[in-house]
């Protein structure tokens, strides 16, 4: 898990994937949600973890909203990231709680800890698909209603979504290597409801050589 600006990197030391960096630009550069395909080691999570460096710093009142919401989890954090976006990246098991926010007093979860910043999501099938649908919601409305017993809170969850995933349980293409039939091939890919694939407005699918990089 990451807090805001852990990689300041962009892309100028990144050779090749120039469909993925092309995604990546205009996902920065419009607000957009984007999905990145590929089997393993071609990139993706590198390339994901790229976007905080395509990103202008927080504005003063962004910078103020997520410096209130990250000071209810880690207050230590706050002034070592202060103009920095939001990049949280949790791990596949990460319960519905921890990522849309919860308990009895409700706190803020992984949606609202990205806020004005970017959510990235590694292995995207991976995650319970109840807890991506409950994701669907706040990324139109732009915040999460957590209602509880002892209290009832709303909290901002403006974020850009950034997803990658394999294209098949053995992490690759049809015909490359690839020894899953097209029935587990499709079950795979329904871990995935369509209306929350349907918030990405981007996606890309990343070939098959890995990116290089200047040394």
């Amino acid at each position: 898990m990451q807090y805001p600006g852990a990689l300041q990197h962009d892309l100028s030391d990144v050779v090749g994937q120039e469909q993925g960096k092309r995604g990546l630009e205009i996902t920065a550069a419009g607000g957009h949600n984007l999905l990145l395909i590929g089997p393993p080691g071609t990139g993706k999570t590198m390339l994901a973890s790229r976007i905080n460096g395509l990103l202008p710093d927080l504005s003063n009142e962004e910078a103020l909203e997520s410096a209130a919401i990250l000071s209810l989890v880690n207050a230590e954090s706050v002034q070592k990231q202060w103009r920095q976006r939001p990049f949280r990246s949790p791990h596949h098991s990460a319960s519905l709680t921890a990522m849309v926010g919860g308990g009895a007093i409700p706190g803020p979860g992984e949606i609202s800890l990205a806020h004005n910043g970017v959510l990235f999501l590694d292995e995207l099938p991976e995650f319970e698909r109840r807890t991506l649908d409950a994701l669907r919601e706040p990324i139109e409305s732009g915040q999460i209603h957590l209602s509880r017993t002892r209290a009832k809170i709303t909290y901002p969850a403006r974020f850009q979504l950034v997803a990658a995933m394999n294209p098949s349980p053995t992490g690759h293409y049809q015909g490359n290597h690839n020894r899953c039939t097209p029935e587990q091939t499709l079950r795979y890919l329904n871990r995935l409801s369509g209306p929350f694939l349907d918030r990405f407005d981007l996606s890309t699918r990343d070939p098959i050589t890995a990116p290089r990089h200047f040394e």
